[in-house]
C-alpha cells in the first residue's frame, strides 16, 4: 500500500472540541476537559486510518502575538485573545496526549502551525509521498499545489483536491496567497483592498494570473468585465504596498528551520498504554480509554 503523510492541524480541532463538546468532564481540581475529550476522540479516529510506514505529525499554534508575521504587520491577529487558564490547560493537555501517542509534535513562538505543515508538505512532495492536511483552515489549501495532496476536514469528512479547491474559491492553490492579499482575511486581521471581494479577486487572477502581472498592467484592469472596473484600476495602485504586505502575511513559510525529515509512525502498545494512563490521570478513564485500546498496534519496541 502506498505510504502517505498525515499532517494534522491540531489546534483547530482542539478549538472545535472546546466550542462544541458539552462541559461534562472535569479534573479533580475542577478544570474542564471537554476539549481534551473531543480531541482524544478525533485523534483515535484519525489513527485508525493510518497505515504502517505512514508519516504522522501534529502542529500546534503557540505564536499568537510573537510570530514573525507580527514583525511585518504588528496588527496581525491582534483581535484574537490569548487563551484563558481553562483553555490553556486543555491546549497543553492535548499536546501531552499527542506526545503520549508517539506522534511528532511541532510548535514555536516564531512560526505558526501552518508553517510547520507547509514545511512537512514540501518534504513529502520532495519524496513523492502523497499527503493529507487534516484541517478546517482554508489557508492550508495553498498546499494543494503539490501532487497527491488532499485538504481534509476530518470532522465533516470532506476532502478537497486541487480541482475541488478551484471550484470552491475560483482560484488555483498557487494563487491563494495572492487572492487573500486582495480580499483580506478578517479572521487573521489581514487587510484587503477596499471594494475587492471574492468574485473580483478571482476575476483579476483569472485574467492576469498573479499579483506581479496585475502590477505590471494596472491600466488594463479598467477593461475587465467587472463592476467598477475603472475605479478599481485607480484603487489598486493606491493600495498596492498594503497588498504586498498582506501577501507576505498570507504566504506560508515552507522552510521552518530544524524541520528536515518526515516523522515515520507506528502505533505501539506502549503508546496506547501511555495514552490510557494519561487519560486516567486526568479523570477520563472509561469509554475513551476503551476506544484507544481497540486500535491495532505494531507491538513493543
Amino acid at each position: 500500500m502506498e505510504r502517505r503523510s498525515w499532517l494534522v492541524d491540531a489546534s483547530i480541532y482542539i478549538f472545535r472540541a472546546w466550542f462544541s463538546m458539552p462541559d461534562r468532564w472535569h479534573t479533580d481540581a475542577g478544570m474542564p476537559l471537554n476539549a481534551v475529550y473531543g480531541y482524544a476522540g478525533f485523534l483515535v479516529d484519525l489513527l485508525s486510518r493510518v497505515q504502517y510506514g505512514d508519516a504522522v505529525a501534529a502542529a500546534f499554534d503557540e505564536s499568537l502575538g510573537s510570530c514573525f508575521r507580527n514583525e511585518v504587520y504588528p496588527d496581525y491577529k491582534s483581535s484574537r485573545a490569548l487563551p484563558d487558564e481553562a483553555l490553556a490547560f486543555q491546549l497543553q493537555a492535548c499536546r501531552e496526549l499527542t506526545e503520549c501517542a508517539g506522534i511528532a509534535c511541532f510548535a514555536s513562538e516564531r512560526y505558526e502551525a501552518d508553517d510547520f505543515l507547509a514545511t512537512l508538505a514540501r518534504l513529502s512532495a520532495e519524496q513523492s509521498t502523497p499527503f493529507s492536511v487534516v484541517t478546517r483552515d482554508k489557508d492550508l489549501g495553498q498546499l494543494l499545489l503539490h501532487e497527491g495532496a488532499l485538504w481534509w476536514d476530518f470532522a465533516a469528512d470532506q476532502q478537497l483536491g486541487a480541482a475541488d479547491f478551484f471550484e470552491r474559491f475560483g482560484v488555483r492553490p498557487c494563487q491563494f496567497a495572492d487572492y487573500l492579499a486582495l480580499v483580506g482575511d478578517t479572521v487573521d486581521d489581514i487587510p484587503g483592498v477596499p471594494g475587492v471581494g471574492p468574485k473580483t479577486a478571482a476575476a483579476l487572477l483569472a485574467e492576469f494570473g498573479s499579483l506581479e502581472a496585475i502590477a505590471a498592467r494596472f491600466e488594463a484592469v479598467a477593461d475587465l468585465p467587472v463592476r467598477g472596473a475603472k475605479k478599481l484600476a485607480e484603487r489598486l495602485p493606491a493600495h498596492w504596498e498594503q497588498v504586498r504586505v498582506s501577501h507576505q502575511l498570507a504566504t506560508l513559510e515552507d522552510r521552518v528551520p530544524g524541520v528536515d525529515a518526515l516523522p515515520k509512525y507506528t502505533l505501539l502498545r506502549e503508546h496506547v498504554a501511555a495514552v490510557c494512563e494519561y487519560l486516567d490521570a486526568l479523570g477520563l478513564a472509561g469509554p475513551m480509554q476503551r476506544r484507544w485500546q481497540q486500535l491495532p498496534t505494531g507491538g513493543l519496541q
